[in-house]
């Protein structure tokens, strides 16, 4: 888990959508000590937010989607698949389970694989090269630190393993939600005040009904968020609804009992208390100064609860627009969607989608703070120490059902095939009743139940990372490079040529298989369209066209056509790479054997753009920098198009250009004019497989993504940064680029 300062430096990576500024609020006195919490409050006046336009990158969208993150309940369980269960090289118990299954956006048979620990669950997906059968033990190698462990694990063959996996992973958090909702009258500043308000007005009534659905406690068969639904103990009514498959119970202090003697309200503060994200509703008048005021005066620690990590405050004028600020625990991560400027929701139906999305996401948030973590940690700790025992212990993990941690997945034990099929379909049959149940409970984080009113008719949106089917009727034959032109055209290289897709129209072949492509990029702000082409490297040439050329052309072209296309000095070429789009000048760094090549661009895009009828160039627009040898082959290439010395930081040339180079098992970064170096990240894995150097370069400051295998090394190339800002994170299969 991260701390709170970790958390806090590395708020530097966000300064594009910057939530919100962090505030120290003091708590009143506990026992003559002074308590203080600092809170980061959004409010759509922070410097990000002001660039936003609701609608734009704040549009609502759920994070960390359980039916996309629990991969057990959505890929394993009712499915045959194999559990394993042994100890790392620290002695630390872990468990292991793999299923095969076949990717639908690929039709390719992919392995997925989850290592639960005590830190968490790890995912994994593995495509499985044709002909080719994973062990157990390159399986578990593509997990962090598990390349080198020492004993294999042993193969669990009891059905009940299945209960115990989906406990483990419930850990990650509950699928349905139970959020406080306050009543609170302007002028009031402490719980006992606001808490004591027995009744809400019309327009909290009316905020109730935009949330959910007003339920009767007694008897309610659905999720109740900790509610009493046989004795009216908590009130007779509540608020429920469901979002996108989420159950969600409103804890409303006005339907919770009141009592005239009891000044403090228990009651009300047992369940408000408890909840991690409240909704603070304050009663103002109908001018925008009195709404203004009442969000600028709330302070979030007038509510006495250690839990509650997050506050989402609400005000609701004449011209019915509410007006919305959030307050979050410091520890909490960065969340979205990030607010409006102003703050203000015209459409009460958007206004609703936003707020739960906010809602549930900072929820979530949450639970990454090292207080959830740590007692997160605890508990997964314990449960798989003891699931250890069990299972190491149990009789039936007899010698004979073993299976040595070099077998394949796909050899079937030695003794009968009619009592491995036996076995096999209890497995499966304990395991659908497991997920039936689930479902029928209210607790698969795929439910797509509907609880009728404003909630029903919830159905799952599509992710923003799915695939989708550009051009359906492309020939069946291998892609080796594409990319973009324009928002409906692609540039595709494949076996039998170099095509034009467009939606809507057949595909056009512009070069023949003479030319074979191996990398290609469009480059819009300048017109032009680059290839590196060749049969092997030695072979390898950079191409230059004109977007307009390739527009023109009425016959595919072979490579005796494009001679004159050809740029000087590029012979033998493996690798290429240009600067990011929007920078002065267009660079591209070119690979041959162990130099390193630096190309410019003469003209600028704004000056393409000007005078798009005076750029005309191909390869007699690039200007040849500067050559450097390195010690080695380098596998990618990413160019930094900013000034910044290894030594000096600040203190460079403009025209100085840098890449970073990516070899086999460790990344530097180079300036090719002075022909300094320096070291970047090293990786430690046997089989390493180098993916990309993403630059996040924003803000005069250097910052890149080394990823590699399943991971993503975060690291700023400044001196004087703190090595507390560089870390890892995982992906759940391989990026492509």
């Amino acid at each position: 888990s991260s701390t709170a300062s970790d958390l806090i430096s590395r708020r530097g990576v966000f300064s594009r959508r910057y939530y919100g500024s962090v505030e120290q609020l003091t708590q009143p006195e506990v026992d003559g000590q002074e308590h203080c919490r600092r809170f980061r409050i959004e409010n759509g006046d922070s410097p990000g937010e002001k660039d936003e336009m609701f609608g734009s990158p704040s549009t609502p969208v759920l994070e960390n989607p359980e039916y996309q993150t629990r991969w057990y309940f959505k890929y394993f369980l009712g499915k045959l698949h194999q559990n394993y269960v042994g100890l790392d090289n620290d002695k630390t118990p872990f468990f292991l389970s793999i299923v095969l299954n076949e990717d639908n956006s690929t039709c390719v048979p992919i392995c997925r694989a989850i290592l639960f620990k005590k830190t968490g669950a790890q995912k994994i997906s593995l495509a499985i090269p044709q002909n080719k059968v994973l062990t157990v033990k390159q399986i578990l190698s593509n997990f962090p630190n598990m390349d080198k462990v020492e004993k294999g694990p042993k193969e669990i063959f009891s059905p009940d393993i299945q209960k115990d996996l989906l406990l483990l992973e419930e850990q990650e958090g509950s699928v349905n939600f139970k959020f406080g909702v306050i009543y609170m009258k302007q002028g009031q500043t402490s719980d006992d005040e606001i808490l004591s308000n027995e009744y809400g007005s019309y327009k909290f009534d009316q905020f109730l009904s935009l949330l959910g659905d007003k339920i009767k406690l007694r008897g309610w068969d659905k999720y109740r968020g900790g509610l009493d639904i046989k004795g009216d103990m908590t009130g007779k009514f509540s608020v429920y609804t469901i979002y996108e498959g989420h159950e969600i119970m409103f804890h409303v202090s006005t339907l919770l009992p009141y009592s005239r003697d009891n000044r403090q309200q228990v009651e009300r503060k047992r369940h408000i208390g408890n909840d991690i994200v409240n909704i603070v509703y304050i009663e103002t008048g109908e001018s925008e100064q009195e709404q203004e005021t009442a969000h600028a005066q709330f302070n979030p620690t007038w509510i006495k609860s250690q839990f509650t990590h997050v506050f989402a405050v609400i005000t609701y004028d004449g011209d019915r627009s509410y007006r919305l600020s959030v307050f979050s625990d410091e520890a909490v991560p960065l969340f979205g969607p990030g607010l409006p400027c102003p703050p203000v929701f015209d459409d009460a139906r958007l206004f609703r989608e936003f707020l739960l999305v906010k809602l549930i996401n900072g929820e979530k948030a949450a639970f990454e703070t090292p207080t959830f973590a740590r007692k997160r940690q605890r508990t997964l700790d314990m449960l798989i120490k003891d699931l250890y025992s069990e299972h190491m212990t149990d009789a039936r993990m007899t010698m004979l059902n073993r299976r040595a941690f070099s077998d394949v997945l796909a050899d079937t034990p030695r003794h009968s095939r009619l009592k491995e099929d036996s076995r096999q379909i209890e497995f499966v049959r304990i395991g659908q009743a497991l997920k039936l149940e689930a479902i029928v409970r209210g607790d698969a984080p795929t439910s797509l139940a509907s609880a009728g009113g404003v909630s029903a008719g919830a159905v799952f949106k599509r992710s923003p990372w799915e695939a989708n089917c550009f051009y359906p009727v492309f020939p069946a034959q291998a892609v080796t490079a594409a990319d973009s032109w324009g928002e409906n055209r692609l540039v595709v290289a494949a076996e039998e040529g170099t095509y034009i897709v467009e939606d809507g129209n057949t595909h056009r072949l512009i070069f023949d298989k003479t030319l074979q492509v191996r990398q290609v990029s469009v480059v819009e702000p300048h017109g032009i369209l680059l290839l590196k082409a060749g049969a092997v490297n030695k072979e390898g040439k950079i191409y230059v066209f004109r977007l307009s050329q390739i527009e023109a052309m009425s016959e595919p072209k072979s490579r005796m056509d494009v001679k004159e296309h050809r740029l000087e000095k590029t012979r033998g070429v493996h690798l290429y790479a240009l600067s990011r789009p929007g920078g002065a000048r267009l660079r591209m760094c070119v690979a041959i054997g162990r130099k390193l090549l630096m190309f410019q661009w003469k003209h600028s895009a704004a000056w393409t753009a000007w005078c798009p009828s005076s750029d005309t160039d191909t390869v007699e627009g690039f200007t040849f920098l500067w050559e450097v040898t390195l010690t080695e082959h380098p596998t990618l290439l990413t160019v930094l198009d900013v000034g910044w010395s290894p030594k000096s930081p600040g203190h460079h040339s403009i025209a100085d250009a840098y890449v970073c180079v990516g070899y086999k098992h460790h990344w530097d970064v180079v300036n090719g004019r002075t022909g300094q170096a320096k070291h970047l990240h090293a990786v430690d894995a046997a089989r390493a497989k180098l993916v990309a150097a993403v630059d996040l370069y924003e803000d005069q400051e250097v910052q890149l993504l080394l990823c590699y295998n399943h991971t993503c090394h975060f690291q700023k190339l400044n001196e004087d940064s703190s090595p507390s800002t560089n870390y890892d994170f995982h992906w759940n299969s391989v990026p492509c680029d």
